[in-house]
């Protein structure tokens, strides 16, 4: 059974993996029928389009899979001013309990989210309460024209994100300064398998996964989190018990120490 379960943990991210590839391809013939060669000097853009479509196309699914864990606690759990890392097509939108926010702040650095956003937001209502910004929380001078400065907001939101940020530990320093003291940091993440044989397999497909899919497998997320800045409640942090999967889980609360 170990065996059936561990060769299911490396086919998923797989499946992921060659659907990435025919995504990468369409995209770069879009690129290259609207730009030509030119195209070729912004590959950038065509991996952040191809990835965009990637997350789009297969939203619903990742909504489907993402009711059956404890994400849509966590998301409802957020309140006051909320600053929302990567939200993608918008996953967790509906999630939110509308009477518990104030405004929501959306900052994600791909540009190929919008339109998907901005219908989701309108179906729900949510237009004067959510506002997509086109950066990432590194960004000071963006966050700061909209108000968000340091110890501004009450929570930061984080579901399947740092493993797709260039620096986890500079993400998680600016998280830290933009929460209020006894902010909360809300977050559903995967990082390093603890078993070994799994690590290895990560550490294999990680180059073709990180290039393709947009984020790394074998982060140790958990430590770039604690190392941020001092936290109430830092053994709370819960680590799911998935010695054969490729993205095993950690998620959590942590509150910012006053």
């Amino acid at each position: 059974m170990a065996g059936k379960d561990r060769l299911n943990g490396i086919f998923r991210p797989l499946q992921l993996i060659w659907l990435s590839i025919q995504l990468h391809y369409k995209a770069f013939k879009e690129a290259f029928r609207k730009d030509g060669f030119a195209s070729l000097a912004y590959p950038q853009r065509v991996r952040e389009a191809a990835v965009a479509k990637l997350f789009i196309t297969h939203s619903d699914g990742f909504i489907a899979y993402e009711n059956t864990t404890v994400v849509p606690s966590l998301v409802r759990s957020a309140q006051g001013r909320i600053l929302e890392l990567g939200p993608g097509p918008g996953n967790q939108i509906q999630r939110f309990v509308p009477s518990l926010v104030d405004f929501i702040y959306a900052v994600d650095p791909n540009p190929n989210y919008g339109d998907t956003i901005a219908a989701k937001v309108k179906k729900l209502g949510l237009q004067d309460k959510y506002k997509l910004l086109a950066c990432g929380v590194e960004d000071s001078d963006i966050l700061i024209m909209e108000g968000i400065t340091e110890g501004s907001m009450d929570t930061v939101l984080s579901i399947q994100v740092l493993c797709s940020v260039k620096d986890v530990k500079s993400v998680m320093r600016a998280v830290w300064k933009l929460l209020k003291p006894g902010g909360s940091f809300v977050f559903w993440e995967h990082e390093r398998n603890r078993d070994t044989a799994t690590a290895i397999t990560q550490a294999c497909l990680n180059p073709a996964w990180s290039g393709l899919v947009g984020c790394c497998l074998n982060r140790d997320i958990k430590a770039d989190i604690l190392a941020a800045g001092e936290w109430e409640n830092p053994g709370e942090i819960e680590v799911a018990d998935e010695p054969y999967s490729c993205l095993p889980r950690i998620s959590g609360v942590l509150k910012k120490k006053a």
